[in-house]
């Protein structure tokens, strides 16, 4: 049984599964594979106990594949992070990806923080952000109600010019 103390700081958790599509890409003489994800889902229907792949589509060309076993975990500390994303132009899951088998893309985890995607994007890891599903909205949005309390704007003081501070 888990004391009061280890459910203040545990962190609250939703299923994820993400569909990622693999389409083949044809510039000039050049030919490559580019990947996408097409969206995202929600809720225990999709809890796996670990990362899972399924290909759920094909049409000769284009693959869809259903990855299953990750979690959305959100952090107290982490509330206001949530907020900027949550009242931004298009509220989004961040979906980190790594290539493996030389080609095949596969992910790795999936956040809700946008800072935290740019830290992995200014590593060079791939990361996709697709439109948030609105039953993630919803959860994502009562935890943030609850566990975000907005700072109150420090106005700083300016040091007179002509004065010099460092002398006492």
């Amino acid at each position: 049984m888990k004391s009061s103390l280890e459910n203040a700081f545990a962190p609250a958790r939703i299923a994820i599964s993400i569909i990622l599509e693999r389409c083949p890409m044809q510039r000039g003489r050049w030919s490559f594979i580019d990947w996408r994800v097409v969206g995202a889902v929600a809720g225990q229907a999709f809890a796996e106990a670990e990362p899972k792949c399924a290909l759920v589509h094909s049409d000769g060309q284009h693959r869809q594949y259903l990855w299953s076993g990750f979690h959305l975990s959100l952090y107290k500390d982490s509330a206001e992070s949530y907020w900027y994303n949550l009242v931004g132009k298009q509220p989004s899951l961040f979906v980190v990806c790594t290539a493996r088998d030389g080609h095949e893309m596969a992910p790795l985890m999936v956040s809700a923080k946008y800072d935290e995607a740019a830290a992995f994007m200014e590593t060079g890891t791939k990361v996709f952000a697709t439109p948030m599903p609105p039953e993630v909205y919803r959860w994502l949005e009562d935890y943030v109600l609850q566990n975000y309390e907005p700072q109150e704007p420090k106005k700083r003081m300016r040091r007179k010019w002509g004065v010099d501070h460092d002398q006492p």
